[in-house]
């Protein structure tokens, strides 16, 4: 197990009054050992702190003074600090095994580890939890967890996992909500596996067995072009609005018994079906904007003005691979990679994927912006369906950007950069043109908009 690196310290706070350095080492707070930011932060968090450092091979101990509450002051290098609990599911749809080959090493890394569910939204299947995971969950309130259901009838599910213990890893899913830890639910939907009766016999069974839960996010399968299980498709258009109108006729079932929707599909549906967004009020205040539930309403709003206030960051697919969450528990997926450079009155131009271009294109047109236009790339790096703003690579903006015209502004939403790279290694120093990298919300789109 390492020990937490400190990479920097902020200037005056009690980490700095205590001499703390950027590349000392925190062995022990308080004499205990931290396996993850979460004990750490617990730890950092208490009145009266003293602090067991290796720098540079010399042990030292520093007297912290703070008030309980306090940060600490001290940023640190990684979210765990022993090792991550891999996924030892075989999921015929994980997308996982469908990367192409030679990306880098932490994209293939599967977890299914409760911290991660916290820390980044990350969904667990529980087939590795444990006793003695649900006592810290439960002791120290690690809350809200996000799981993977899939389907509630044990046998499709052990059978969709590859994994006996899917059948019965729900009962921790009982657990945890009679301990009244918050939970949200995801069905990744797989035509001909788990839609049609059977994903009616899990929305009867969430009501039924699981009726605490916050949420269920119902989301298509991604099939990249280097998939290999011959069962695993895309949806059809006719299919995706059989789950929207499953899905709405469910919520119905849900506010007449519990008041609240709770069951919530994913934007591409509605893209894919070409039927319109639901209201905004339906959506329930947002809870899984991260998960797809939501984003083109939010953004619509936000582009429109009618908020100022962004609807939340949306991590994307790899988020937690490159870094950890400085200071805090959730680590935005851009990392403070906003680069807008002065505005020259050029023509402008946006880049998105297939989904992000549905959504946009009709934005522009409506405050019929001529001088804007939304460059949709392709993304056949992956292929298949994948068609969302985040898995951009800069394979496919290279060659998108090669034929554009120099002296534009292009702009790029930072959901496709993680720790200034895109998933295929490449950054935004390797493309053709230059490009203002905007946070990916529709505030951030309508100011870089606005003449200065």
């Amino acid at each position: 197990m390492s020990s937490p690196r400190v990479v920097s310290v902020a200037p005056a706070s009690p980490a700095d009054r205590a001499g703390l350095l950027p590349g000392d080492q925190i062995l022990r707070l308080n004499g205990e050992v931290p396996r993850d930011i979460i004990s750490y932060r617990l730890l950092a968090d208490e009145g009266e702190l003293s602090l067991d450092i290796d720098r540079g091979g010399l042990q030292l101990s520093l007297d912290v003074e703070k008030r309980d509450g306090e940060s600490l002051g001290a940023e640190i290098h990684s979210a765990l600090f022993d090792q991550v609990r891999t996924c030892d599911n075989h999921c015929e749809f994980c997308f996982i095994y469908q990367l192409p080959p030679n990306l880098r090493e932490s994209l293939y890394l599967k977890d299914d580890d409760y911290r991660l569910s916290f820390l980044y939204g990350n969904f667990t299947t529980l087939t590795r939890f444990t006793e003695l995971d649900l006592e810290r969950v439960v002791t120290e309130r690690i809350s809200p967890l996000h799981v993977s259901i899939h389907a509630t009838d044990p046998d499709l599910r052990s059978s969709m996992l590859r994994n006996r213990r899917g059948a019965t890893s729900l009962r921790w899913l009982r657990a945890l909500l009679d301990n009244d830890i918050e939970v949200h639910g995801q069905v990744v939907v797989c035509p001909g596996r788990n839609d049609g009766s059977a994903l009616d016999q899990t929305f009867a069974d969430v009501l039924d067995r699981y009726s605490e839960l916050s949420t269920l996010s119902v989301v298509p399968l991604g099939v990249s072009r280097f998939n290999t299980e011959t069962t695993m498709r895309p949806h059809t258009v006719a299919e995706a609005s059989d789950v929207i109108d499953a899905v709405h006729d469910w919520q119905e079932v849900y506010l007449a018994a519990l008041g609240r929707r709770v069951v919530h599909a994913a934007d591409e549906y509605y893209l894919l079906a070409g039927r319109p967004f639901p209201d905004h009020s339906s959506y329930e205040e947002f809870p899984m904007h991260e998960d797809g539930i939501g984003m083109a309403r939010t953004f619509e709003r936000e582009f429109l003005g009618e908020t100022e206030t962004p609807t939340g960051v949306a991590t994307g697919f790899f988020a937690w691979v490159d870094g950890a969450p400085p200071e805090g528990y959730r680590a935005p997926r851009g990392g403070g990679e906003v680069s807008l450079r002065p505005r020259p009155n050029a023509p402008i131009a946006i880049l998105t994927g297939n989904y992000g271009a549905k959504v946009i294109t009709p934005l522009i047109e409506s405050v019929d912006r001529s001088d804007v236009r939304v460059i949709t790339v392709e993304n056949e790096f992956f292929g298949g369906n994948t068609g969302v703003a985040g898995l951009m690579t800069g394979t496919d903006l290279i060659r998108v950007l090669a034929s554009e015209p120099e002296g534009h502004r292009y702009l790029l939403p930072d959901v496709c950069l993680s720790q200034g790279v895109f998933l295929d290694g490449l950054s935004p120093d390797d493309l053709p043109r230059q490009v203002e990298i905007l946070p990916t919300d529709g505030i951030a789109l309508r100011r870089a908009l606005e003449p200065k």
